[in-house]
């Protein structure tokens, strides 16, 4: 976890069981790291969508006194000279403000990946795994099929699990019978309860579970042996999710370089594409 005012409060929550509520809480004080000290429990409660008592339990959960004394806290940890972000907020549009707050969750996964450890952990599990589940259903079925289209260019054997239903479990039979040892997983909100059942039937199977979710406290995170997190926009009708994109990028590289032969299948992937006239130069 990176000295970051986002790690520096993932690091906070660490060890305690929070409740769903709790846990939302967090999510939101992650995504604005860099202004949470300067907010009310009420600005917090309502930025969190949850009651301001839920803001003081939360407080009292992680061994404070109460929301002053866990502000007064974040206040000593935070950087000098840090300014809340949301003083800002006011000179642009809500569209912008979008931009802008995907920007910023752009920035907390560059912090996040000043320590490659855990993304270079998730390229040699995905790289070993033949064949290679990738799962993602709902909103995150196109983080999945992304990564899939992209990753069966090196991979020898991808499968994509991006329908749900009775027939996902055996999908998952599928791929431990032919050989698989890890399973990634992409986690977006609102987040599906047959996600959770299937990570959870997965690794029952003995299947690693790589996950890219938007928070180390997703519903997702208790049945994920490796979780790495993407954050998500909240500013629009719908989520945004650029972050989560990209990660997705880095994990195909990261697999890509344990993979020796990748370098070649991409070559002769071009040679038949020109043969073929797939694409319009």
């Amino acid at each position: 976890m990176s000295d970051s005012p986002a790690g520096r409060l993932q690091a906070l929550f660490e060890g305690h069981r929070l409740t769903p509520t709790q846990r939302r809480i967090a999510h939101c004080m992650v995504r604005r790291a860099g202004d949470v000290a300067f907010l009310s429990s009420v600005e917090l409660a309502e930025l969190a969508g949850v009651s301001q008592p839920s803001v003081t339990r939360f407080a009292v959960a992680l061994g404070f006194d109460g929301y002053p004394a866990l502000r007064r806290h974040l206040r000593e940890v935070a950087p000098a000279g840090e300014a809340p972000a949301s003083a800002a907020a006011g000179e642009h549009n809500e569209y912008q403000q979008a931009v802008l707050a995907e920007i910023e969750n752009l920035r907390h996964l560059a912090e996040l990946l000043a320590d490659p450890a855990p993304v270079e952990r998730a390229g040699r599990l995905l790289a070993a795994s033949r064949p290679l589940p990738v799962l993602g259903l709902r909103a995150a079925s196109s983080q999945a099929r992304g990564f899939a289209y992209f990753a069966g260019k090196v991979h020898p054997d991808v499968r994509l699990l991006d329908e749900g239903g009775s027939m996902l479990t055996d999908r998952v039979d599928a791929t431990v019978r032919a050989g698989a040892t890890a399973l990634l997983c992409f986690a977006l909100p609102r987040h599906p309860r047959e996600v959770v059942e299937a990570l959870e039937y997965a690794r029952g199977a003995g299947l690693t579970v790589v996950t890219v979710a938007e928070s180390a406290f997703a519903p997702v995170a208790a049945h994920s042996d490796l979780l790495i997190p993407a954050a998500v926009g909240t500013g629009l009708a719908f989520d945004t999710a650029c972050a989560p994109m990209l990660l997705g990028r880095v994990l195909l590289e990261a697999m890509a370089d344990e993979l020796p032969d990748a370098q070649a299948r991409l070559e002769e992937f071009d040679t038949k594409a020109a043969a073929r006239g797939l694409f319009v130069e």
